[in-house]
C-alpha cells in the first residue's frame, strides 16, 4: 500500500491499522490490505483532504460494492468519516499485489495462493501449484471455475482433496 508523503505518517497509520481489520468478504480470513486491494492513502497537497485508494481484484468482481460500504463503515465507525474513497482501475490489480501474510493465510484457510510473478508462467500454461493442504506439487486444473469469478478449482493427486486457487493476473 501507498502512502503519499504529504500525508501525516501518524494519520496514515491509524487510518491503514482500520483498513488492516475489514475482511474480504470472500474470504474472510484475510484483509482487504493484506489481498492488496487498498492502494494507498493519498492527501490532497492543497486541502488536506484524505482518500483512501482501492482496487478490486478484477473489473466486474460481484464483491467490489461489499468491499466498498466495507472499507466506508471501518472508517466511519473509527471516526473517519471525512476520508474519501475512490475506486481505481489503473495499474489493474494483480496477484503480486498480495501481501506475503495474505498468502500464508490463504494457504492455511485451504486456498492455494500463486507465488510472486506468477502470472506470467500462466499464461505460458507453466504453473506448478502447490497443494494447500499436503504441500505436493502433483496437483491439476479442474475446472477454471471455483467457488468465486478469481479462484479457479484443483485437486491434489497426492492426498485426492479439492482446493481453490487464485486465477493468476
Amino acid at each position: 500500500m501507498d502512502i503519499a508523503p504529504a500525508i501525516d505518517r501518524q494519520l496514515a497509520g491509524r487510518i491503514a491499522a482500520v483498513l488492516d481489520t475489514v475482511p474480504d468478504p470472500e474470504i474472510p480470513v484475510v484483509s482487504v490490505t493484506e489481498l492488496g486491494i487498498v492502494r494507498g492513502i493519498v492527501a490532497d497537497e492543497g486541502s488536506g483532504a484524505v482518500t483512501v485508494r482501492i482496487t478490486p481484484t478484477y473489473t466486474g468482481c460481484p464483491a467490489t460494492q461489499v468491499i466498498e460500504r466495507s472499507v466506508r463503515e471501518a472508517l466511519d465507525a473509527a471516526g473517519f468519516r471525512e476520508v474519501a474513497l475512490e475506486t481505481v482501475l489503473s495499474p489493474p490489480w494483480s496477484t503480486d499485489m498480495i501481501d506475503e501474510a495474505g498468502r500464508e493465510k490463504l494457504r492455511a484457510y485451504g486456498i492455494a495462493p500463486p507465488p510472486k510473478g506468477a502470472a506470467a508462467r500462466s499464461l505460458r500454461g507453466r504453473d506448478v501449484v502447490e497443494c494447500p493442504r499436503c504441500g505436493s506439487a502433483d496437483t491439476v486444473e479442474v475446472s477454471r471455475f471455483g467457488s468465486t469469478p478469481c479462484k479457479a478449482l484443483w485437486r491434489c493427486r497426492n492426498c485426492a482433496e479439492p482446493f481453490d486457487r487464485f486465477k493468476c493476473h
